[in-house]
């Protein structure tokens, strides 16, 4: 289950979440919370943005969303990102998180 200090940001443009991205990991999952951010691991490594496409893809399906819907705001060359989501409520977001986590 997530905890409940994840932070989520409301914006115009949908919702911002903060994510702590570790590349190269064994499996990728969802690993908790860390400071805040939503800990991610993904099995692809830091290059030629193929973690950042790891992320998109993961969170795209696990939310079941199109993954058009998902960009990077911040830190794509960084283990910290904001990570903007289209198309789901606070709740929405919420709810789908605590059932894969």
């Amino acid at each position: 289950m997530v905890d409940s200090a994840l932070q989520i940001r409301r914006s115009s443009l949908g919702l911002e979440l903060r994510l702590r991205v570790q590349p190269r990991a064994g499996r990728t999952e969802i690993a908790g919370v860390h400071n805040g951010a939503l800990k991610l691991k993904v099995t692809a490594p830091p290059v030629e943005d193929a973690a950042n496409r790891a992320v998109i893809e993961y969170l795209a399906g696990r939310l079941g969303i199109s993954r058009s819907k998902l960009s990077i705001l911040s830190g794509a060359k960084s283990r910290d990102k904001v990570l903007r989501i289209q198309s789901l409520s606070l709740e929405e977001l919420r709810k789908k998180l605590d059932m894969h986590c």
